[in-house]
């Protein structure tokens, strides 16, 4: 090589030893990032093992909305945290660290499945909040990592929560729609959409639970139906609980009372009794009754609570109007065994209410139909509903005598050939028994459910608990079953309070807290329903019935 070649070659040796050095540097810098993505999130293996796992992290379920496109329930992203044992250095240096910032991660039980060097994957903690991710992200720890799931969350908080029901920590639904849809809520992105409207919805939990609270009833239910198509509007169970922290609820709270609770509703059955006799021709609406000395069945007498006035002439308006057991048995007998187990059944009240919940439970029916059995199923005793199921029978008085099964669908789903409407009593037969309840609000048992401009029409319903094989004087089960507006009903409204008592412990009826509690409902919703006052009611009704004060002492 000539002297020349040889110092141009060392004059460019320099710049060679920059750009190498340069390069080993950059290639530095690239493993050392590597190494520290590689130590948070875990070695690419720990994906490859972890499939299963990996699918289900990421599983989304579609949205569920009310009728008018609010949000029930969604899915929204949270990071859970995993380990890949086989990467874990030191366990027990791991599992301290991750116990100390971790709410809820044994250190013992941790630092044993880390020390499993032939385990890919392992979870540590689900759903970390946004500190958490943080402060296991400054750990810095090697061979562990995050994954993005998605949690269910549920916007509206406690409203409607016994019908949307909720999920486990793997997106796999529990109950309510979760579990009723869980296929459909899976494999389809197409939100759900229920028939609730939301306030309609919040007006009767609102109400529902300031009365059940106020009375110290145990629980309590109430349902609001579109009785031209069955449509429930409004469903309700007391205690409320939140689906986001369902863990820190008890079973009794998560019941839903409104579909899988069966109750001896009691006087609410004595319109049902009056239609059917009315419909079957073996009553008169201006017959009278004696129903001034009490009625002995098979031996077992019936009485009435508060006898009547003109009790040796009651007219059947009246006989519903003040809740004369005596009256009701007489046309109960009247109609006869066979005669109301049709009617009853036809109103769905003799089988499980059809609507989209696997909650729904199965009605308690007697082991056997005698006299003395269908003179106490005339008033409601001796038969066992759900809330749901007798809504939607009652809502027959507000649809011209027609029965159509309930929905919690708008789109009424698989069981749309289930919801055929039938006609259960004529339309005349409808419009008198409604007329009658209406006098039963403005004169009866029912006047604190009484609203101006809305022509209430209704029944209360108290009946003594059955306590092992007893009716028990001090436990009472209270209802108030009504429609409105009484002259073209279109609505039928149900609230149960279990065991409510006055502000001595002594047990109330139904007439001083689910009759004002269904009116104050009524009084809510009716705007909600677009369903114009009557002004003529309003100008004679004089000052209002319901202030404030009167809401907080009733």
């Amino acid at each position: 090589m000539s002297r020349r070649r040889i110092l141009e070659s060392e004059s460019h040796s320099p710049l060679r030893a920059r750009i190498v050095a340069a390069a080993m540097g950059i290639a530095f810098v690239g493993v050392a990032v590597q190494g520290a993505i590689v130590s948070l999130t875990g070695p690419k293996e720990v994906y490859a093992s972890s499939t299963v796992q990996n699918d289900k992290a990421q599983a989304i379920r579609a949205d569920i909305l009310d009728r008018n496109g609010e949000r029930l329930a969604t899915s929204i992203p949270v990071y859970s945290l995993y380990a890949d044992p086989s990467a874990v250095w030191d366990p027990a240096d791991h599992a301290a660290k991750l116990a100390e910032i971790l709410p809820g991660v044994d250190q013992g039980v941790l630092q044993e499945r880390l020390s499993d060097p032939e385990r890919k994957f392992v979870w540590i903690k689900r759903e970390l909040t946004p500190l958490q991710r943080q402060d296991v992200y400054d750990l810095g720890l090697e061979g562990i990592g995050f994954l993005e799931e998605n949690r269910r969350f549920y916007p509206q908080k406690t409203v409607a929560a016994h019908l949307i029901g909720f999920t486990d920590i793997d997106g796999k639904g529990l109950s309510g729609m979760e579990y009723a849809l869980d296929e459909r809520l899976t494999t389809s992105m197409e939100p759900v959409r229920l028939t609730i409207d939301l306030g309609v919805q919040y007006s009767l939990e609102a109400e529902l639970g300031s009365m059940a609270s106020q009375s110290g009833a145990k629980g309590g239910a109430g349902v609001v139906m579109d009785a031209r198509t069955g449509e429930v509007l409004a469903m309700a169970s007391w205690p409320f609980f939140d689906p986001n922290r369902r863990q820190d609820f008890t079973s009794n709270e998560l019941k839903d009372r409104a579909t899988s609770s069966v109750f001896e509703l009691g006087s609410v059955f004595k319109p049902l009794t009056v239609a059917a006799g009315l419909d079957h021709g073996l009553l008169s609406p201006t017959e009278t009754f004696n129903v001034s000395q009490p009625v002995t069945v098979n031996g077992q007498t019936i009485h009435d609570d508060h006898p009547l006035d003109g009790a040796h002439a009651a007219s059947v308006t009246n006989i519903i109007a003040h809740s004369s057991n005596i009256g009701t048995v007489q046309i109960g007998l009247r109609l006869g065994e066979e005669r109301q187990q049709r009617f009853l059944d036809s109103l769905g009240l003799m089988e499980r209410a059809p609507i989209e919940l696997a909650s729904s439970a199965n009605p308690l029916l007697p082991p056997s139909w005698s006299d003395l059995t269908t003179a106490t199923v005339s008033f409601g005793h001796g038969i066992n509903v759900t809330p749901i199921a007798f809504t939607a029978a009652f809502a027959s008085f507000a649809n011209e005598g027609t029965y159509i099964p309930p929905t919690v669908l708008l789109d009424h789903g698989p069981l749309a050939e289930e919801r055929e409407p039938r006609r259960v009593m004529s339309t005349p037969t409808a419009a008198v028994v409604v007329e009658m309840m209406r006098v039963a609000v403005e004169s009866g048992t029912g006047r604190k459910a009484d609203v101006p401009g809305y022509r209430v029409a209704g029944k209360t319903g108290t009946a003594e608990k059955a306590i092992n094989g007893r009716y028990d004087p001090n436990k009472n089960l209270n209802s108030f079953a009504a429609v409105f507006p009484a002259d073209d009903p279109k609505y039928a409204v149900l609230i149960v309070l279990d065991e409510p008592t006055d502000a001595n412990g002594r047990p109330q009826t139904a007439a001083f807290n689910a009759a004002p509690a269904v009116g104050r409902v009524i009084d809510r919703i009716a705007t909600i329903l677009d369903v114009m006052p009557n002004f003529e009611d309003l100008q004679t009704a004089g000052p209002p019935v319901r202030t404030v004060a009167d809401r907080r002492s009733l």
